[in-house]
């Protein structure tokens, strides 16, 4: 029998490779697509945020949230400027082209997610709330 470790690992890297397999079209990856939603809704709440805090709230590294910042950079899809409250730190926010893209993915990752938790209910199901509410826990989000 696995381990939970190893399921979730599993798991984890499932929904990753369906991700990925589904942005291609729009030229993106699962980590891509990450930091971009999260760049999107950090912008809908007014908010510029540095690397280190899209980091914090999409749950990335520092350095590797810097290394996907240049990659959308130079793709077009995302500004780097300074940050207005920290000279020392970059603030970041989605370019026009940027906004056009996420607006695309955002329908495509919700369509995988209905489907890869239809047997647990779908996404709005109660099993999918209650893992849901499991994995916050074990995140330390709660």
């Amino acid at each position: 029998m696995e381990t939970v470790g190893a399921l979730l690992w599993r798991v984890t890297n499932r929904w990753r490779a369906a991700v990925d397999r589904g942005l291609a079209p729009l030229g993106l990856t699962h980590a891509q697509y990450s930091l971009m939603a999260t760049l999107y809704g950090m912008g809908r709440e007014g908010i510029t945020p540095s690397q280190r805090e899209l980091g914090a709230r999409a749950g990335f590294e520092p350095m590797y949230v810097s290394k996907v910042a240049r990659q959308l950079e130079q793709a077009g899809l995302l500004a780097r400027a300074r940050h207005p409250n920290d000279p020392r730190a970059f603030g970041l926010a989605l370019t026009e082209r940027g906004a056009e893209v996420i607006l695309r993915a955002i329908p495509v990752v919700r369509g995988l997610q209905a489907e890869l938790t239809a047997p647990i209910g779908g996404p709005e199901g109660a099993r999918a709330k209650e893992l849901a509410d499991v994995l916050r826990v074990l995140l330390g989000l709660e």
